[in-house]
């Protein structure tokens, strides 16, 4: 029965994810899925075809008396099915939660104890079926005479457990890999794309504009209005060949910036952000995205003394979010003044970062944006 081990458990994925489908909700009207349906019955397919090949090499002379042939058929496809159905459930529970480029060393461990674990019990329970097939008591399972049809079945076992997972592994590597590589694309454009906005010509020009009355009018701000502005350019070199920054960092850099644009506005902007230093040491943000928020507020609506845009910045410390809530005021943009892609990018920035998403969108007369914070 040595054959029909090696043979059934070399495809366990493809049963398994039959299986799986099989036991997922079926859909309005009481149907699988196409795509469900066509891979059970290709697992069912493979299984049973395989084990009559299997109950033929195994046992020719049971081609001469169907009883016997029967009995040979069945025994070979539940054990195949039980082997079959082991690894593969194995290797899709563990994929799930011990991945290979998360916990290499404990994935390996647990790899070889589940895997082994669970093989051991369908042979040890399929050959104590066909003790007692045989009329013989299950006290025989142990015995010398049984010594090879448990070892021999479980040495291939342990042959193609390890082709399995090590395919496994592979495919968890390649897509790291394929993962990493579009995040470091992705954050490579992200970052040009702030850079680009930092030293657009509008900002510089309104600051240039700004700076020019204040050395005019009040000199000694001009000077601290020129160190913020030289504070904001060094943030955004500093920060552009990173993947995350402190958000103590980010929120110095907003304040910053905050403060060169409700130097140009005036009593126009009105700006709540306060946050205690021992509620924000934990956390960290991709660069410049709360800046890329604020952009945004100030693009995208009208400013007026008489009636201020009120800007608002919050932290979540228990939820692990920063949320950046606005006045809705929207104002008509020139052509090809905005794409539209800012918190787009932010959100597929966010997406190769962690699981938990970017939300925004707007909630009454205001726009609210809230920030997932990441703990490293």
């Amino acid at each position: 029965m040595s054959a029909a081990l090696e043979t059934s458990a070399t495809r366990p994925a493809a049963l398994m994810e039959a299986a799986v489908a099989a036991e997922r909700p079926p859909r309005a009207g009481g149907y699988l899925p196409t795509s469900s349906r066509r891979s059970l019955v290709k697992a069912i397919c493979i299984v049973l075809v395989l084990s009559l090949g299997i109950s033929i090499l195994a046992n020719p002379s049971a081609l001469h008396s169907w009883s016997i042939f029967t009995i040979t058929y069945g025994y070979t496809l539940m054990y195949s099915t039980g082997l079959w159905l082991t690894n593969g459930f194995v290797v899709e529970w563990l994929n799930r939660h011990y991945a290979w480029t998360v916990q290499p060393g404990r994935r390996l461990l647990l790899t070889l104890t589940v895997s082994l674990g669970g093989s051991i019990l369908v042979i040890l329970l399929m050959n104590a079926l066909l003790l007692l097939l045989r009329g013989k008591p299950v006290s025989q399972l142990f015995s010398r005479e049984m010594y090879w049809s448990l070892l021999l079945p479980l040495m291939v076992t342990v042959i193609i457990s390890l082709f399995n997972h090590s395919r496994a592994f592979f495919f968890q590597w390649r897509e790291a890999a394929v993962r990493a590589e579009r995040l470091e694309k992705e954050t490579a454009v992200a970052r040009l794309d702030s850079l680009r906005r930092q030293v657009d010509p509008h900002f510089l020009f309104n600051s240039l504009n700004a700076l020019t009355s204040l050395v005019e009018e009040d000199p000694t701000r001009a000077v601290r209005f020129i160190r913020q502005l030289s504070k904001v350019y060094r943030y955004v070199l500093d920060s552009e060949s990173q993947e995350l920054v402190p958000l103590s960092a980010e929120l110095t850099f907003a304040e910053s910036y905050l403060f060169l644009q409700k130097t140009r506005l005036s009593d126009a902007l009105v700006v709540e952000m306060s946050f205690p230093p021992a509620e924000v040491a934990p956390f960290h943000v991709p660069p410049l995205a709360l800046q890329l928020l604020l952009e945004n507020v100030i693009k995208h609506n009208t400013a007026f003394q008489a009636n201020p845009l009120r800007l608002r910045v919050t932290l979540d410390a228990a939820a692990a979010t920063l949320t950046v809530r606005n006045t809705r005021r929207p104002r008509r943009l020139a052509p090809g003044e905005s794409l539209g892609l800012g918190l787009k990018n932010l959100a597929a920035r966010y997406a190769f970062l962690t699981d938990k998403p970017l939300a925004f969108g707007p909630d009454g007369d205001e726009f609210v944006v809230t920030l997932p914070l990441l703990v490293i």
